[in-house]
């Protein structure tokens, strides 16, 4: 499995009135992972021919972060069928390794110039296995 992490600090501009991460962040921080991971592993022929369309997102929230701590992001395909991709993402705290979010969101793949759906090709599948 293609896992893609990456470690970051909460910057103040996350925090809400409650002083703690606020919950659409996490969501904008999961989607951004996503687009990284993508970006990372496919060609810009690849990025020309096909986007992604969010059919839905599931967030849990186990803990809260707060500013100026460091955070791991972590997010792998968990599968492919038919023109649907189901994502899975975790949020870690470093400093105590506990879990703040487990997320998941199912894509749908589409043609860029039809903005209809496509079947996941082989070669994607291939890229994130």
């Amino acid at each position: 499995m293609n896992v893609f992490s990456e470690i970051f600090t909460v910057p103040a501009s996350a925090i809400d009135e409650r002083n703690h991460v606020n919950n659409l962040t996490y969501l904008q921080w999961c989607v951004d992972a996503a687009e990284k991971h993508w970006n990372k592993f496919t060609s810009d022929q690849i990025e020309e021919k096909y986007v992604w369309f969010v059919l839905n997102h599931n967030i849990n929230y186990k803990n809260a972060a707060f500013e100026g701590e460091e955070l791991k992001l972590t997010t792998w395909i968990e599968k492919n069928e038919g023109v649907k991709s189901e994502r899975h993402y975790k949020i870690t705290r470093i400093k105590d390794d506990k879990t703040l979010i487990e997320a998941k969101t199912v894509w749908c793949l589409l043609n860029a110039e039809t903005l209809r759906p496509t079947k996941i090709t082989e070669e994607i599948k291939s890229l994130f296995q």
